[in-house]
């Protein structure tokens, strides 16, 4: 289904970008108060930022924590260039860079009053990088040896080497968690301690209360030593799916969606009280393979684990044409693991071309042949057909699922969706029990989020694609200090992994955002809508009921 009005709403969206960049920066007088009400189309599993997975809480915990720093709107992760002070105000290199001493803030405080100690960073750093917890961001601490105490208000960072992002290392990937807390619950009881729905942070917002199934509320931290959130409060309004999000946003029951849809845009440019402003995130959509056997991993996949089949399963999809179907004019083909805006230089690699005839050559060469003319390819008795998992939250993947079983049709495979419940789904793409899955990642600034999600040993690693060579490619992009060989680096990296096709690269999706016109915001930054959230304002003359409220009983 095509979406033509998008074309000039492309436009509306470029314009109103500009003008939120431009002119609606919170004003000076520092006004307060008012509520913002956020609809979700699924509900988070926690708010225990170490365990945190999808983005549904993404948003919750990044203003109820803090990080040491804050990176730059640059999102630049070379030394600490552009860095901004958090809960540390100043930090010191070691004469070698092997470490890095942190001077604590000595007014943070956590939302029960108590002071942010030093033990508070080393204890952070134990739990995300524990044994007993499945935290998916462990793999991009590996060049981290230790933390230290060196006095209460002073943290020491030790690095194994040193390396162009340490400082990004040891401040963007873990939110401080408080040791007094939390420190006495056993690390493999964490996951399910009270603390995941009721966390206790430092952010100038501080959580408020979970209704499950209902929302979650929080609050301005009015004592917050970096001054309080200029709104009162955030509600997000869980709905059963994106479609009752919608409801609620076009009823007036909530002021703000993430991710729209092609097909919503028009109504938000017919509804007086809504804008659109542009996101540009750093996201990619992709279908995923599993190259072990789901029952039996000590056994490769019968199906995936040869790279013909792989190849095949690309080129026979048509990815220019599914782009346009499901985003049009807000979508682009994926290059690679990664968005156009982080990869060094796009023109150094070539990816897999769209060709059937030659797809089905390959499958014929790998034995997978059509033996009982019942339209699947067979290979030993065994036919050429997967299931796809869809979350069930994410319609563009929905759609996406029943465009690519009618294009392996075409060559003979036969692809199953299933969509499953959204915390199902990750259980299942996380324990590994599937053939073939609809995913989308947001990289880290810097793309070391890759080693995280394709290399052999990265912890979010699905679909467990393993590639020695793939691995030393990424190693060397990652810690060469010598910008252009590390352009050359991922040139190679980018090249490897897309002749091994671990996955389809299917998609990267312009996120227009609606909010209500009574909100002043500022910029939305590409690695998360909500980096400024603090500093949102609610315009005076235009406050409804519900902004009058306060910090009293909510609506």
């Amino acid at each position: 289904m095509r979406f033509p009005h998008l074309r000039w709403l492309a436009g509306l969206l470029s314009l109103s970008f500009a003008a939120c960049e431009v002119g609606e920066r919170p004003a000076a007088t520092g006004e307060t108060g008012g509520t913002m009400i956020v609809t979700v189309p699924a509900e988070p599993s926690t708010l225990f930022p170490p365990l945190l997975s999808g983005s549904q809480g993404a948003a919750i915990v990044g203003v109820i924590f803090d990080r040491l720093a804050d990176i730059g709107d640059g999102l630049e992760t070379y030394g600490d260039q552009g860095f901004q002070p958090r809960l540390a105000t100043s930090w010191r290199w070691s004469n070698d860079s092997l470490s890095i001493a942190f001077a604590l803030d000595s007014l943070a405080r956590w939302h029960d009053g108590q002071p942010v100690t030093a033990e508070d960073v080393r204890y952070t750093f134990r739990v995300y990088t524990s044994d007993s917890l499945v935290v998916e961001l462990k793999s991009l601490l590996g060049n981290i040896d230790s933390v230290s105490v060196r006095d209460p208000r002073t943290a020491v960072f030790w690095f194994k080497r040193r390396m162009p992002r340490q400082f990004y290392d040891a401040t963007y990937h873990m939110y401080v968690l408080p040791s007094h807390l939390l420190d006495t619950i056993p690390m493999a009881a964490l996951e399910r301690a009270p603390f995941g729905r009721q966390p206790v942070g430092t952010g100038r917002f501080r959580f408020a209360r979970w209704e499950p199934g209902q929302r979650i509320e929080i609050i301005a931290d009015t004592a917050n030593a970096r001054g309080r959130a200029k709104l009162d409060r955030v509600i997000w309004s869980i709905a059963p799916d994106f479609g009752a999000s919608t409801v609620k946003l076009f009823a007036g029951e909530a002021d703000f969606l993430e991710q729209l849809r092609p097909e919503n845009l028009a109504q938000v440019a017919r509804t007086p009280s809504l804008r659109l402003i542009d996101n540009r995130a750093l996201s990619y959509g992709f279908l995923g393979f599993n190259f072990r056997d789901r029952t039996d991993p000590s056994r490769p996949n019968a199906m995936f684990g040869d790279v013909r089949v792989r190849r095949a399963l690309h080129m026979a999809v048509d990815r220019e044409r599914l782009v346009r179907n499901v985003f049009d004019s807000l979508g682009m083909v994926a290059l690679a693991p990664a968005p156009r805006a982080l990869i060094p230089d796009t023109a150094a690699f070539a990816p897999l071309r769209y060709d059937v005839a030659a797809a089905k050559a390959l499958l014929d060469s790998a034995g997978w042949v059509d033996s009982d003319n019942d339209g699947v390819r067979d290979h030993d008795g065994v036919p050429l057909a997967f299931s796809i998992l869809i979350p069930s939250s994410s319609t563009s993947r929905q759609r996406y699922a029943v465009l690519l079983q009618e294009q392996y049709r075409a060559i003979g495979v036969r692809a199953m969706p299933q969509v499953l419940e959204n915390n199902a789904w990750s259980d299942a793409v996380d324990s590994h029990a599937f053939d073939a899955y609809l995913g989308a990642w947001q990289p880290s600034p810097g793309l070391v989020g890759l080693t995280q999600t394709w290399a052999s040993r990265g912890s979010s690693n699905a679909g467990r694609y393993a590639s020695p060579v793939f691995d030393a490619l990424l190693d060397s992009a990652l810690t060469t200090f010598d910008p252009t060989a590390s352009r050359r680096y991922w040139a190679r990296a980018f090249q490897q992994i897309d002749d091994d096709v671990p996955a389809v690269w299917l998609y990267e999706q312009r996120s227009p955002v609606a909010i209500n016109r009574r909100f002043i915001t500022t910029p939305l930054r590409a690695d998360g809508w909500f980096v400024g959230l603090a500093d949102w304002r609610v315009d005076p003359a235009q406050r409804i009921d519900r902004d009058r409220i306060g910090l009293g009983t909510p609506p």
